[in-house]
């Protein structure tokens, strides 16, 4: 599969995540403070949890309902009590399209 356009750049708000899906695969899209943009797979691998519903800091994401942070680089968890990562996409900007292809994990 190619890569699907998931939404516009200009949708995205610094720091607010914006859950998408492609092909039935839940993905959190960020806008970090960098300017960069990451797709990391919405579902926590903790308690089934939207992390588009969490909170951005720096690189990571934040569950809302234990706490656990995932790197937006890497999908690993930086703390308890999730200790599986969730899957990292690559993004690619065309224009103000944010294309992602939920078949292409990023290798970290």
């Amino acid at each position: 599969m190619s890569a699907a356009r998931v939404c516009a750049l200009s949708d995205l708000e610094q720091d607010t995540p914006l859950k998408v899906e492609v092909d039935g695969v839940a993905i959190a899209v960020v806008l970090d403070s960098a300017g960069e943009v990451h797709a990391i797979g919405d579902t926590c691998t903790h308690g089934d949890i939207s992390l588009s519903e969490g909170f951005v800091e720096g690189e990571t994401l934040e569950c809302w309902a234990h706490g656990s942070a995932f790197s937006l680089r890497t999908g690993k968890p930086l703390n308890l009590p999730a200790y599986e990562p969730v899957p990292v996409f690559t993004v690619q900007i065309d224009g103000d399209d944010v294309l992602i292809d939920p078949t292409l994990k990023k290798e970290v």
